[in-house]
């Protein structure tokens, strides 16, 4: 069956069957992610049994950006064309994003740990990845800060979405920075593995384990997004806006009910 973002997302029985197809795919790619890393894939001649958690690391890291570029996608698409259904493909997406980044922070923490002896260094791309995670939780706090002053619905207000909207696309300019910096400073961490200039210095079956994990984890991120959109757009989709209160000295207009003072 043909899937599309519409189909995904659409409150339906295709819809709901196409999104359980998507959960069955992310799951089989996870299951041969997990065996192309835990058995297929031989344990990094330096680092040990430690690098596999490269596995898990580096699909959070990719699919994080992933995330945040569907954030800056969604929220273009909201101030030019001024659908607040983009708005709440941005909203959903930081949500995956921010949760993602945690993730690469917490096993980078641990990967570091068993590799350099410590949890935390004040590395270019361990601080540049923290201020990625900032400003997108700083992203979400704010629409809720909006939401709560405006008293609309986070994701159906358009006072809410217009400077979050601004925030998403400004916040993206961060991500750049965070995969270039291995490469802009001095830094600890490793350099590119799959886009290296050169060959790719890995083995084969550790690529393909990779590969598999990335795709896997995009899979279920896609999955995720759906259902977090879908479940905005049942409960916000049909929503109407409040409208702006009448300022003092106001005439109402023709269809507003004249207000005794």
């Amino acid at each position: 069956m043909r899937t599309s973002t519409v189909d995904l997302t659409a409150d339906t029985a295709r819809g709901a069957a196409a999104r359980r197809t998507a959960a069955w795919t992310a799951g089989g790619l996870a299951v041969g992610a997990a065996v192309a890393g835990g058995l297929l894939a031989p344990a990094d001649a330096a680092q040990g049994q430690a690098q596999r958690l490269m596995y898990l690391h580096v699909p959070a890291a990719w699919v994080a950006y992933l995330a945040f570029a569907v954030v800056l996608a969604a929220s273009s698409a909201y101030l030019v064309g001024g659908d607040l259904r983009w708005d709440r493909f941005a909203r959903a997406a930081a949500e995956i994003g921010v949760a993602l980044t945690a993730l690469t922070i917490a096993t980078g923490a641990i990967w570091g740990q068993l590799v350099w002896g410590t949890w935390w260094a004040w590395d270019p791309r361990l601080v540049s990845t923290a201020l990625l995670l900032l400003a997108y939780a700083g992203y979400l706090a704010l629409r809720r800060t909006l939401a709560e002053r405006a008293g609309g619905p986070d994701g159906g207000d358009r006072r809410v979405a217009r400077p979050a909207a601004v925030a998403g696309v400004a916040g993206f300019l961060l991500v750049p920075v965070v995969h270039f910096s291995v490469l802009w400073w001095r830094s600890l961490h490793q350099q590119a593995t799959i886009l290296a200039p050169a060959r790719p210095p890995i083995d084969s079956r550790m690529a393909l384990a990779l590969l598999l994990a990335v795709a896997a984890a995009s899979a279920a991120a896609l999955c995720v997004l759906a259902h977090r959109v879908t479940r905005l757009e049942r409960r916000l989709g049909a929503t109407p806006e409040r409208p702006a209160p009448i300022r003092a000295g106001r005439d109402p207009a023709p269809d507003e009910p004249a207000r005794v003072r």
